[in-house]
């Protein structure tokens, strides 16, 4: 089994450099080689993470060189489950994205970045979790920056290239941290290996080892979007095409979630720096639901609720106990399913509506029962209603905190109590404007072409400069002009016909929409034209998604039992460190 390790790493891409060599005339055939190679992906994580709960840690040195040398990559209990989870997410997001791909007309795109690049991201998110080292930690870091800046900017637009580059500056400077990071561990311990670390890292003085935990730390919480160093994250991710902000919000921080309970469990165990930690997870859960209170399009509220709920991950590392560990498993694996399904429903709602502003939304109960369904139930589970995983999550968590009975860990419960009562609050406020109100005047109606804020003269739709009207194009109060030209041109306005007249509208030279905007587009920049009759890929990959939520809720016995196991071989330590470096 050893030797399947690296292949979750190998085959994205190999698949990926495939894919570029067809070129854009084989799109098909690209669609087909991402399709197989998730698909074996998910079932090489399944067999990796039961073999490593029948036998313990498997471990690989690629090329045969033992540590210090060469690359050490292990699978134990929480990289096997971080992996299938992810694969699984993953696969169901390419699923999507191809059904919004061909309601897109992508075939004629000038080049066919998207499914090498998404690969791409998916082997430097699979190097992360095998890594068995800092450096190798880093490289995976950066093969998902390197993806993630392809992806976040695919289409061209000049609001997705802003937030792109605002989303690339923070993370290079991370990087920098990292490498400073990973430069000065090996000037004290003479390895990066973790394994060796383990032990090295015990015989350096506190002052430096407190040092070195701090700057990976805060590295690994700028990954995660751990408040305060969560700023960039909601004006980066909803501008995005919805399976990339989908995949980006779901696993991409809980990345750097896992990185944070891998050191501080592997490198630094009975560690100076809970206090800390605990305020980050407190400020995170408070913080970022109060935004999401305020926020009134979906995508942000979504944004928001995603920082909040990074606290209560946090909130089972700062702990450190079994418990608390088994707890901040179980909510890593449930959150990263159900915060990437709720933004595929906003795409769903997006690709219907024409927006996400919840103030232009309404009725979809009615008009869009199975969109309601879709919606309705990783809403509850995100707030934690039992007997969904959400709610087994947090009560592993707050039981943890009881018991741990300090000062701190009493706030920490506290504070998680009053973030699912606010989440269920932001849900139902959600519910209320989108799905059960009557529709608002000024509907968007079926057929019509959206423009993109960035055709508006104004910066917004609506033509106030608040940027609420970007989400809904040009079809607000203040864009009766887009409202009479898309209406005019809808009867007779094909695939060509949309791109000449956004080709149009480009060459009239108007402004972008301001920081921060969601905008109506398409996977690749295009105007988003509205349709009743979804495609049936996206609705098949979101309704798989609900019931990958629902499943941890089934299995919530045999899921507890195993992240429990997983916590108490982090905190022992000894299993880990004889896969690599032997009994």
């Amino acid at each position: 089994m050893n030797a399947l390790v690296p292949l979750p790493v190998l085959l994205p891409l190999c698949a990926a450099g495939l894919e570029l060599a067809m070129g854009p005339r084989f799109q098909r055939a690209q669609r087909f080689v991402s399709l197989a190679v998730l698909g074996a992906v998910l079932v090489l994580s399944v067999a990796l993470m039961v073999a490593a709960d029948r036998h313990g840690p498997l471990s690989v040195h690629l090329g045969d060189f033992a540590p210090p040398l060469g690359i050490t990559l292990v699978a134990d209990r929480l990289a096997g489950l971080m992996l299938t989870v992810s694969s699984a997410v993953t696969l169901l997001v390419h699923l999507y994205s191809l059904g919004q791909g061909m309601a897109d007309r992508d075939d004629e795109t000038p080049f066919g970045v998207f499914h090498p690049a998404y690969l791409i991201l998916v082997a430097g998110v699979s190097c992360t979790f095998l890594s068995g080292d800092l450096v190798n930690l880093y490289v995976g870091f950066e093969i998902m920056l390197v993806a993630s800046f392809v992806l976040l900017t695919i289409g061209g637009t000049a609001t997705r290239v802003r937030a792109g580059s605002t989303y690339v500056i923070i993370s290079l400077f991370s990087s920098m941290l990292f490498l400073v990071a990973v430069a000065m561990t090996y000037s004290v311990a003479g390895t990066v290996n973790f394994a060796q670390l383990a032990g090295r890292l015990q015989e350096v003085p506190v002052g430096v080892r407190t040092l070195l935990e701090a700057m990976l730390l805060t590295v690994f919480a700028i990954k995660a979007a751990v408040f305060p160093l969560a700023a960039w994250l909601p004006d980066s991710y909803p501008t995005a095409p919805a399976p990339v902000t989908a995949v980006f919000a779901g696993l991409l921080t809980k990345v750097g979630v896992y990185s944070m309970l891998r050191t501080e469990t592997l490198l630094f165990p009975g560690h100076r720096l809970a206090a800390p930690l605990m305020l980050a997870a407190l400020a995170s859960m408070v913080v970022g639901i109060l935004g999401a209170v305020a926020q009134t399009d979906l995508k942000r509220v979504l944004s928001f609720t995603l920082i909040s709920h990074i606290g209560y991950m946090v909130f089972g590392i700062a702990l450190a106990g079994r418990d608390a560990l088994s707890g901040a498993i179980v909510y890593v694996a449930h959150h990263i399913t159900v915060q990437t399904t709720l933004f595929l429903v906003a795409g769903l709602i997006e690709r219907r509506d024409g927006t996400t502003e919840l103030t232009r939304l309404g009725g979809l109960a009615k008009s869009a029962p199975l969109v309601a369904v879709l919606f309705f139930v990783p809403a509850m589970n995100l707030g934690g209603i039992p007997p969904l995983s959400g709610f087994l999550g947090k009560l592993g968590l707050m039981r943890a905190g009881v018991e741990d009975g300090g000062g701190w860990a009493w706030a920490l419960v506290a504070g998680a109590a009053a973030t699912s009562l606010l989440t269920l609050y932001v849900m139902a406020k959600v519910w209320n404007l989108a799905f059960w109100r009557e529709a608002p005047p000024g509907a968007a109606g079926e057929g019509v072409v959206l423009e993109s804020a960035e055709d508006d003269d104004s910066g917004d739709g609506d033509g106030d400069g608040d940027g609420d009207g970007d989400a809904g194009g040009g079809e607000g109060e203040g864009g009766s002009e887009g409202d009479d030209r898309d209406r005019d041109a809808r009867g007779d306005r094909d695939a060509g016909g949309e791109r000449g007249a956004r080709g149009d509208r480009r060459r009239r030279g108007r402004r972008p929409a301001p920081a921060g905007a969601v905008v109506a587009a398409g996977l690749l920049g295009q105007s988003i034209t509205t349709t009743t009759r979804l495609p049936w890929p996206m609705l098949l990959a979101t309704g798989a998604a609900v019931a990958l939520g629902l499943l941890y809720t089934v299995l919530g016995g045999p899921l507890t039992t195993f992240t429990g196991h997983a916590a108490a071989e982090l905190l022992a330590r000894t299993p880990y460190i004889e896969a690599v470096l032997g009994p």
